[in-house]
């Protein structure tokens, strides 16, 4: 890996140069007339992967980089394509080694498990590499212009054509885009992070598309770490190249969900086919009532069998409930989170995050005409709803102006939220949106039909 220092020096031109000697020593251990011959054109197209209406996703294998070093220790290439595949328009692998501890096996791999189209990510200079890439199952592959001469670019290019490999081509200032059009590209990458520095400015994307006059796809590349960048980015380019801010986290599904649809709740579910439906279309929560008044009241042995069928990340709503009651039920179903709904005090808390200190504690705030409630640092999370002269939810919005008064960084915003204000909530800059009643086609009886219609909304 690079020195703590090297974001002070040229990282491109010290990679490019290994690369060299690196090709050299390949072409001499397997020559392309040893293989060249086995070689198939592919048959998948990274170019229509890429032409749905809403944004599409590149979600990209890569289990280091210069910039972070070791990202992600336990790099289990099936697990992660498992994790990608319900996402993910196309897949990028990296094949460099010792600057991304990538490798071709992985390549193959994910060409076998899969069926989207495989980008080979690497640093080609050689017409060789890209015969390697499609040996080893690669549908695309990246052309840097940071790196490429016009004569090389067009070299490689050709080859690629003869494959039947898409090129994604990579530029990240005017000069570069300005070629890359010349050139004819068909589908352009915009690189956030300058490659020589390594500092990253998604304004790179922004100032750059103003300039394509042409009919081509456009990706936005680096940087990319939350549902508000994809947000920002997606009116101007029709998709992502994720991949370090899922690589880095424990939990890739909900992560990758995330960004695609936000921070999404669905409380009340009452059967595992609600729990499937949920995780299939892109929430993230699954709320369980334990509330006996509730139209959406789940016994304990239905919630065992319901969090077995769907990895969801699992919240219990209690109604002042005793302690002892809720540690039970959250240590039977490892529940994620605790949301109190009634009038739990702070000491209240205060003893059962004490005793569940695994578990995150959200608070719900009945509101009305204001916001007025004192933060409590047992509290991980605030869900706002409506107020009402019942417990749990009155299916009715309050004021959304009021969260302008308040920080929301750690707000469930919940309420009336259906499928018409969905968007609306979640353009609030608050952590999530919780639903109940706006997916149901009867009280208590979630509708799959308006769950997926919610995430088609709310994918931008």
């Amino acid at each position: 890996m690079l020195s703590p220092e090297a974001s002070k020096r040229n990282v491109l031109e010290e990679i490019v140069n290994h690369k060299r000697v690196e090709v050299d020593l390949r072409k001499k251990r397997k020559p392309l007339v040893d293989f060249k011959a086995e070689i198939k054109p592919s048959e998948r197209s990274l170019k229509k992967a890429l032409s749905n209406q809403a944004s599409d996703f590149i979600l990209e294998c890569k289990k280091a980089s210069p910039s972070k070093g070791l990202i992600r220790a336990d790099f289990n290439i099936n697990e992660i394509l498992d994790q990608y595949k319900d996402f993910a328009s196309a897949i990028s692998v990296l094949t460099d080694n010792r600057y991304f501890q990538g490798d071709f096996e992985y390549l193959k791999t994910a060409s076998k498990r899969v069926d989207q189209p495989i980008l080979c990510k690497d640093f080609f200079i050689d017409c060789y590499q890209v015969y390697e890439a499609r040996h080893y199952g690669a549908d695309a592959i990246l052309l840097m212009l940071s790196v490429l001469d016009d004569e090389t670019y067009n070299s490689l290019a050709q080859v690629a054509e003869f494959l039947n490999l898409d090129v994604l081509t990579e530029v990240h200032d005017q000069s570069e885009l300005s070629r890359a059009l010349e050139l004819d590209a068909k589908i352009i990458g915009i690189n956030n992070r300058d490659l020589k520095t390594l500092k990253i400015d998604l304004a790179t994307t922004e100032k750059l598309v103003s300039k394509v006059d042409k009919d081509v796809i456009l990706i936005s590349e680096s940087g990319i770490e939350t549902y508000q960048d994809i947000k920002r980015l997606s009116p101007l380019v029709n998709g992502f190249l994720i991949g370090s801010s899922i690589m880095a986290q424990a939990d890739m599904r909900s992560h990758c969900k995330s960004l695609l649809f936000g921070n999404v709740k669905i409380c009340g579910l009452k059967t595992p086919q609600d729990a499937t439906a949920v995780d299939k279309h892109g929430g993230i929560f699954g709320g369980l009532v334990f509330y006996p008044k509730s139209k959406r009241y789940i016994e304990l042995d239905a919630a065992k069998q319901l969090v077995s069928t769907a990895p969801l990340k699992y919240v219990g709503v209690f109604v002042n409930e005793s302690i002892e009651k809720i540690v039970n039920i959250a240590q039977t179903l490892s529940l994620f989170a605790v949301q109190l709904h009634g009038d739990e005090t702070a000491e209240y808390i205060a003893e059962l995050k004490s005793k569940l200190n695994q578990v995150q504690i959200w608070k719900a705030e009945r509101i009305s005409d204001e916001i007025r409630f004192i933060k409590n640092p047992d509290v991980n999370r605030y869900l706002l709803d409506t107020d009402s002269s019942t417990y749990g939810g009155s299916g009715h919005t309050f004021d959304w102006q009021l969260l302008e008064t308040i920080d929301c960084t750690q707000v469930m915003l919940a309420g009336g939220i259906n499928l018409n204000n969905a968007v609306d909530a979640v353009s609030k800059n608050v952590f999530g949106i919780d639903l109940s009643s706006g997916v149901e086609h009867e009280p208590g009886l979630k509708s799959e039909q308006k769950i997926a219609q919610l995430f088609q909304n709310l994918r931008v």
